[in-house]
């Protein structure tokens, strides 16, 4: 006897592998590390301090 095969559960995981690997292109494409925004942040943070201190002076 053979067992049946559901193809649904198939055509589920082929579309979520395809969105995986999507979502994993674009990650390398535009993505950044929460750690890398926050010292992009803390540098302009900085910069902004610095002018505002250079002004007063």
């Amino acid at each position: 006897m053979s067992t049946v095969t559901n193809f649904k559960f198939f055509r589920k995981a082929k579309a979520r592998a395809e969105k995986r690997a999507k979502a994993d292109e674009n990650a390398a494409k535009f993505g950044r590390t929460k750690a890398q925004r926050a010292l992009d942040l803390a540098r302009s943070e900085k910069a902004r301090r610095d002018l505002d201190g250079k002004a007063r002076e």
